[in-house]
């Protein structure tokens, strides 16, 4: 059995767009990872906490650029009251997009962050929402990234799991970063 942790009361979704997630170019262990966002996804709606899908606007030329085939996220959407799409300029999910405005609407104290890339837009996102006070729990198998390619002199490959754990663990021991995705659960925000 595994130890759940304490409910959280969101859940954030980070860039999981179809050039990240699918074909030829899509992240190691990409099916794997559907999988586990799909079972956060399941699970917060039915606690009626809040849902809240970040949508990166790559750069022009990018594989995310949008309104492109890439850019379109991968999971359906449910819209309504309690799960929306914020587009995002940048890796931080909250900096230039209403996601802040949004959390403290809904009365949101602590967060599960889940998606893609884990050394960049879910570290980032992860990063401010601890600075913001938010309890943070990053489910080791619900996030991750593409290997790091070998640098002569410098290092091999990094595999993707290493450079997915390795972001995780440079948060700190704030967030709850060694939990599986079948420890989080969900229960609706206070207002």
């Amino acid at each position: 059995m595994t130890d759940l942790v304490a409910p959280v009361d969101a859940l954030v979704v980070v860039d999981v767009q179809t050039a990240f997630v699918s074909g030829a170019d899509a992240v190691p262990g990409a099916e794997r990872l559907l999988g586990r966002v799909s079972e956060l996804l399941e699970r917060a709606r039915e606690a009626g906490a809040v849902v809240v899908h970040l949508q990166n606007d790559g750069a022009p030329g990018a594989d995310d650029e949008p309104d492109t085939p890439g850019w379109e996220l991968y999971l359906p959407v449910k819209d309504g009251p309690r799960e929306r799409v914020i587009r995002k300029p940048r890796d931080d999910g909250f900096d230039g997009t209403p996601l802040g405005e949004v959390l403290v609407g809904a009365g949101v104290r602590s967060v599960a962050i889940c998606g893609l890339m884990s050394e960049m837009c879910v570290q980032a996102t992860a990063r401010t929402a601890l600075a913001r006070g938010y309890r943070v729990v990053l489910p080791y198998d619900a996030h991750a990234t593409y290997d790091i390619p070998a640098v002569p002199g410098v290092s091999e490959v990094v595999p993707a799991h290493v450079v997915s754990r390795v972001a995780a663990w440079a948060l700190g021991d704030q967030p709850a970063n060694t939990v599986s995705t079948d420890s989080v659960t969900f229960t609706a925000s206070s207002t």
